[in-house]
C-alpha cells in the first residue's frame, strides 16, 4: 500500500513533481500548465482598483504653477491646510474658490475626471445595480483643495480620505525624483499587505510625480507618499469630491460662499449635473 506522503506527493505539480501513478493525468508548468489552464477554465481578476489618471492642459498648468509660487511667498495670507496631514510636510495650505486658476481646475478638470471615474465603473454594472449612480441622477461637488509643499525628508504615510474621490495634481518635481528610484513617489497600496509566500503580490502601486499629471480614485484609496533626498520642494494639490444623488443634493442648504474652503462649487449649470 502506497502511504499518505507518497500520495499527496502523486497529486503535486512542479518542477520536481514525481511521475503520476498509472491512470493518473501529470502536468508540468510552463506551456503544458498555460495550455491545462486554457482548457480547464479561465483566470479571473476580482475586485479591481480604478484610477484615472491625465495630464493638465499646459496653459493651466503654468497659471497653477504661479498660484502656487505666490501662496509659498507669502503663506501667512492662507489658511493652514495641516490639519489634513497625516505625517510630515513642510507646508499645507488651504485653497479657496476666491482662486480664479483653482476654480477653472476645479470645473475643467477635477470634477469631469471624477465624473468620467464613475461612469466608467457604474456603466459596467447591471442596469438594476446602479443605484443613484445612473448618469444625470448625482452631482458632484468640490468638498476641499489645498496645496502640499514637500521637502527633503518630508512624507505622508498611508492614509484614506473622506467624502467620495480623492486625487493629486503634481505642479513642481525636483530633478532627484525620478524613475528609477521610489524617493518622492506617490504609492497606492493594495487591499492586502505583500506577502511572497502566499501569492499576496501586486499590493504597491508607485506613481512617479511629472507636473501637470493628475490622479482621481476613490477616497477609501489607501496612499502615501515616501520621502526624497536634496534641494527642492515637491509641489502637488489634493483634493476631495463628493458625489450625492439627486435627490439629497435637492435637500443640501446652498453652501456660503465665505472665501473658505468649505465649497468650491460653483452654481453655475454643468453637463453630468455638476453643481
Amino acid at each position: 500500500t502506497h502511504s499518505l506522503e507518497g500520495f499527496l506527493a502523486s497529486l503535486s505539480v512542479g518542477s520536481t513533481a514525481p511521475s503520476s501513478p498509472a491512470g493518473l493525468p501529470g502536468r508540468r508548468p510552463g506551456a503544458a500548465g498555460t495550455a491545462a489552464m486554457e482548457e480547464g477554465g479561465d483566470m479571473l481578476a476580482l475586485f479591481p482598483h480604478h484610477v484615472l489618471q491625465g495630464q493638465l492642459p499646459e496653459e493651466l498648468l503654468r497659471r497653477l504653477q504661479a498660484m502656487a509660487a505666490a501662496m509659498v511667498a507669502d503663506p501667512a495670507a492662507h489658511g493652514d491646510a495641516s490639519s489634513k496631514l497625516a505625517g510630515q510636510l513642510a507646508l499645507q495650505l488651504e485653497i479657496g474658490p476666491s482662486q480664479p486658476a483653482a476654480a477653472d481646475l476645479c470645473h475643467q478638470v477635477i470634477l469631469p475626471a471624477c465624473d468620467r471615474w464613475l461612469r466608467h465603473v457604474m456603466d459596467q454594472q447591471p442596469e438594476a445595480a446602479r443605484g443613484p449612480w445612473r448618469s444625470g441622477a448625482y452631482q458632484l461637488q468640490m468638498y476641499d483643495l489645498w496645496l502640499n509643499v514637500q521637502r527633503a525628508g518630508d512624507y505622508n504615510p498611508t492614509h484614506t480620505h473622506g467624502a467620495s474621490f480623492s486625487g493629486v495634481i503634481y505642479l513642481q518635481v525636483p530633478p532627484q525624483i525620478h524613475a528609477d528610484s521610489a524617493d518622492g513617489q506617490l504609492c497606492l497600496h493594495g487591499p492586502e499587505a505583500y506577502h511572497l509566500q502566499s501569492f499576496r503580490l501586486g499590493m504597491a502601486h508607485y506613481v512617479l510625480p511629472i507636473p501637470g499629471r493628475y490622479l482621481v480614485f476613490p477616497a477609501w484609496q489607501p496612499h502615501s507618499v515616501l520621502p526624497f533626498r536634496g534641494e527642492g520642494e515637491r509641489w502637488s494639490l489634493a483634493f476631495n469630491v463628493l458625489a450625492v444623488p439627486q435627490q439629497a443634493a435637492s435637500n443640501l442648504a446652498p453652501a456660503p460662499d465665505t472665501g473658505g474652503n468649505v465649497s468650491l462649487s460653483s452654481r453655475r449649470p454643468k453637463p453630468g449635473g455638476f453643481l
